[in-house]
């Protein structure tokens, strides 16, 4: 009996050629899986960051520090303009760090953005979300509703156990 794994099956088909499927159809549901995953984190970053845009952006330079803003259009397919644009928010509001470029050449040296640690990113939007609630709390005494305490109840605590 011979163990030759590029036999055929009888009915056209070898062995070889069932496992390429096999692993063709593996490779393409494992690829299927990682965009969903990448789509719920952009998802779930755009209410954290606020826009798409931004999320997709914050992504690729987690994925890829010291990116310049060219980089980031072509790895994002976001128009040049809108990265710009939303680099200079995030640099703003310290959710992503600019520094010149470094080069030999003479000539214009390019910015390159670094993305935050997510556990800062969470701990920049915390205290926001913790005052909105806080305001949803106390509504009535908001509206000028009588009612019980005016005080904040909620505290909302991070706590960042990774090593990095």
């Amino acid at each position: 009996m011979s163990t030759d794994d590029s036999c055929d099956d009888g009915e056209g088909v070898s062995v070889d050629d069932e496992r390429d499927g096999v692993r063709d159809r593996l490779e393409q549901e494992a690829e299927r899986a990682a965009e969903e995953f990448d789509e719920g984190i952009v998802e779930l970053l755009s209410w954290v960051l606020d826009t798409e845009t931004r999320a997709r952006i914050y992504v690729y330079l987690r994925q890829n520090p010291g990116s310049t803003s060219e980089e980031i259009a072509e790895g994002t397919g976001l128009y040049p303009s809108t990265v710009r644009e939303a680099l200079a928010e995030l640099n703003e509001e310290r959710k992503v760090q600019r520094r010149k470029r470094e080069s030999e050449s003479a000539g214009n040296n390019p910015y390159e953005y670094t993305a935050m640690a997510p556990s800062e990113l969470v701990g920049s939007v915390v205290e926001e979300i913790q005052d909105e609630l806080n305001t949803v709390f106390n509504l009535d005494s908001h509206l000028g509703v009588e009612c019980g305490s005016d005080t904040d109840p909620v505290e909302i605590t991070v706590k960042d156990d990774t090593s990095e």
